[in-house]
Parts: C-alpha cells; sequence; structure tokens
C-alpha cells in the first residue's frame, strides 16, 4: 500500500520508482521504488486524486510500458505488478476540471468499484458495528458485551459524515466506556447519540 497523499510532490517519484546513488542530496546508495518492491504482486495506490500532475504523466508511462526508471538511472526496469488504485474523489469530475490526466484515469479504469458512503449502506452498520465491537473488547480481554437496541437505533440514524472510520471510533469509544455488562446508549458521544439521519 502506498498512500500518495503522503508524500510531497519532490519524494513520490522516489518512493514510487525507487532512485540510484547521487539522485539528489541524501541519496547515499540505490534504493528500490514500491513498484519494483512489489514484483509479482499488488500495489495499492491509494488517494491516487493526490498524485502532482508531473507525477501523472510518469505514473502513466510506467502503467502502459511496464517499466519505470529510477530516479538518477535511464536504464528502464521491468515491472510485473497489479495496481489497485483508490481514491476519495470523483476522477471524472477533476479530469473535467483539468486537475486529473484523462489517459491516466482511462488506463487505471479497467475495473471499477464503487463504494457507496456508509450513510447509503446502513444495512452494513450492524455487521460493522459487531465486527469493531469484537475487536476493542478483545483488546480489553474481554469478551464482547451485548449492544443495547438504543445503541444500535442511534447507529442506524446517524448519517455517519467520516463513514466506517467514524463508526470503527465510536464503537471503540463505546467499548472503552462500556462499564455495566453491556453497551449502553450512555457509551456514546452526545453526537452520535442526538443526531438524526436527513428524513
Amino acid at each position: 500500500p502506498v498512500s500518495c497523499a503522503l508524500f510531497s510532490d519532490s519524494l513520490i517519484e522516489s518512493e514510487l520508482f525507487g532512485h540510484d546513488r547521487g539522485a539528489f542530496t541524501g541519496a547515499v546508495g540505490a534504493r528500490a521504488g514500491r513498484f519494483e518492491r512489489a514484483a509479482g504482486g499488488t500495489i495499492f495506490l491509494d488517494d491516487i486524486d493526490d498524485v502532482p500532475m508531473a507525477m501523472q504523466v510518469k505514473l502513466l508511462r510506467a502503467l502502459q510500458n511496464r517499466t519505470i526508471e529510477r530516479l538518477g538511472s535511464t536504464d528502464p526496469t521491468p515491472i510485473d505488478v497489479r495496481v489497485i488504485a483508490g481514491t476519495k474523489r470523483d476522477l471524472r469530475k477533476m479530469v473535467a476540471a483539468g486537475t486529473f490526466r484523462e489517459d491516466l484515469y482511462y488506463r487505471l479504469d479497467v475495473l471499477s468499484v464503487t463504494l457507496p458512503p456508509l450513510r447509503e449502506r446502513r444495512e452494513d452498520i450492524p455487521a460493522l458495528a459487531e465486527h469493531f465491537f469484537v475487536k476493542y473488547f478483545a483488546r480489553r480481554g474481554k469478551a464482547p458485551a451485548p449492544i443495547s437496541g438504543g445503541v444500535m437505533a442511534a447507529f442506524m440514524s446517524y448519517d455517519w459524515p467520516g463513514n466506517v472510520r467514524e463508526l470503527e471510533n465510536a464503537c471503540e469509544r463505546a467499548a472503552e466506556s462500556s462499564t455495566c455488562g453491556q453497551v449502553s446508549t450512555g457509551c456514546l458521544a452526545a453526537s452520535v447519540l442526538f443526531a438524526s439521519a436527513p428524513a
């Protein structure tokens, strides 16, 4: 996995493609990039929407030619990886706005999976909540406590602007706060307990 949002414009190329010794100040030795290290496997480019335009050209070339060039080298290195990209934005809108390359979009868009926000798939909430409660009670060395109907009703009616991460945090908080043998509404943050979903 590579979170493209974590790296500055100047570091992302080295992170993805690697560099040779002397490629830049501080490059005291050669280093393989993520594409080389994922050889024969999968590289997940999370937040692909954060890749700078100049790097998008190089990424497109790597995907088309199935080769990369380390920084400081002119020798192509073949790559054998499956590429999965994740985004939090609508790439088609970014293409229309000129902030994401159309050719790269079509190179990546072989098979698209759209995951709607949690508020649009509320039927997933009980299973996710149960999973997170098991996880966080286990961290405390305890069996999961039963979840009260009030907690599940609050979870089902809340809009979850932070999606699954926010649900996980709510479950962690409730598991840490639970002292009465049951996950009750008193264990929930007021923002979750008293908010309701739009009609």
